[in-house]
């Protein structure tokens, strides 16, 4: 344990009270406190030590760390509110301080203290931060029947979802604010989404969002294969049907990181995203124009941490992280693309490309010849109107290669 010199203490809204004998000890032990967002009153008329130093987040992230991380292996406590490994400081600090050299004590989460007033099933709820992050993540979550517990930078973004939930057709969905869970000021407010949209009632700055979710509006589903009206898009577009079948064999599992190379509208990383697991794309495409669909799709569809790089391949390929997955759309017959993106790649990651031109097809023969993989062709046809029947209306055929690194079959 001497080697444990940071303590991060989650904290209820009850202040100090919250804290069990152990959590006050090493509060108190501490040379330095540094306290959270919202706690900056919680040691009034606690033990602090002349001596103590104190130090808070509201000089700037960047500073306070820096500091903090010079202080290594003298006693320091954070203060932070609920469970700092959700969604909270704690999170943030383990990718800078080696867990061996922590201590956490998490006071309930506000997702687990809404969950017990409204009775919601945890396990079963949505559970997001709209906390200084763009409140279109709220997008990919939004399905009749869902439940959402979100937690929010003040009374302005339950404001911001309620409109948005009118917006997108989920006006009927309800919406509960739970404003200082545990504490004194406790309150919770509940009205349909268009009800508040409209009233806009005053709650606290304090806040936790819950929304139970109804809506006439078109479903969006999580699995891959959106609609391809969906997308923003100038016809450069994976369909469909074919955009199931290549996210099937791009396989997305948890916290792997996608090259989408010649992203077009940026379909397949956004579906990428949009498969949750803590996934994450880069979306490579050159055209200007192209880019503005990209961020405007991921936008809509809940994804706007999408990274997007305005460049051709390969030169924008050039000090990314190294991918797990490579999907290649666009430029496979570019000099140096297929190339530069299998070197990235980590071994036993995996590249798909897709082609429609008798070149791109030639170009994946080739490839195939070299690194092995499969290959697949798809053709799709969709009913459309002839005259007064309906016939089948053939979409070019995609041919799809797909090939682990490592793999010589």
């Amino acid at each position: 344990m001497t080697r444990r010199w940071l303590t991060i203490i989650g904290i209820g809204d009850n202040g100090l009270e919250s804290l069990t004998p152990e959590a006050q000890a090493l509060l108190w032990q501490a040379e330095t406190i540094v306290l959270g967002e919202r706690l900056d009153g919680v040691l009034e008329g606690g033990q602090v030590q002349g001596l103590k130093r104190v130090l808070t987040w509201n000089g700037g992230f960047r500073e306070t760390l820096s500091e903090l991380l010079k202080l290594r292996g003298t006693p320091v406590t954070v203060l932070a509110t609920g469970d700092p490994m959700h969604f909270g400081i704690g999170a943030t600090l383990r990718r800078y301080v080696p867990a061996e050299e922590m201590v956490v004590l998490p006071s309930p989460s506000a997702f687990s203290l809404a969950a017990a007033r409204l009775g919601w099933p945890l396990q079963s709820v949505a559970q997001i931060s709209l906390h200084g992050r763009p409140l279109s993540h709220l997008n990919r979550h939004l399905l009749p029947g869902a439940r959402i517990l979100a937690l929010t930078s003040g009374a302005e973004t339950v404001r911001d979802a309620a409109s948005l939930l009118v917006r997108r057709g989920f006006g009927a969905s309800v919406i509960t604010v739970l404003d200082h869970m545990g504490g004194a000021a406790e309150r919770i407010t509940v009205m349909s989404a268009e009800a508040f949209a409209a009233e806009t009632p005053a709650i606290s700055e304090f806040n936790t969002l819950a929304i139970d979710c109804a809506a006439d509006g078109p479903l969006l589903a999580p699995v891959p294969g959106l609609p391809d009206e969906t997308f923003v898009h100038d016809g450069q577009l994976t369909k469909r049907e074919v955009r199931a079948v290549t996210l099937s064999l791009l396989a997305p599992f948890p916290n792997a990181l996608l090259w989408d190379v010649g992203a077009g509208c940026g379909s397949i990383a956004i579906e990428w995203l949009r498969c949750g697991m803590g996934t994450q794309a880069v979306a490579i495409e050159a055209r200007a124009e192209r880019v503005t669909m990209i961020r405007t799709n991921a936008e809509t569809l809940g994804v706007p941490d999408l990274q997007l790089v305005d460049a051709p391949a390969p030169e924008g390929l050039e000090g990314l992280e190294a991918p797990d997955r490579v999907f290649i759309g666009g430029g496979l017959t570019h000099d140096g693309v297929f190339e530069d993106c299998w070197a990235a790649l980590k071994p036993g990651g995996r590249l798909v490309a897709n082609a429609v031109t008798i070149e791109g097809e030639a170009r994946l023969a080739d490839l195939r010849g070299l690194h092995g993989g499969e290959l697949t062709r798809i053709s799709v046809s969709r009913g459309a109107p002839v005259g007064r029947y309906c016939g089948w209306k053939p979409l070019m055929p995609v041919t799809i290669w797909s090939v682990t690194k490592g793999d010589t079959a």
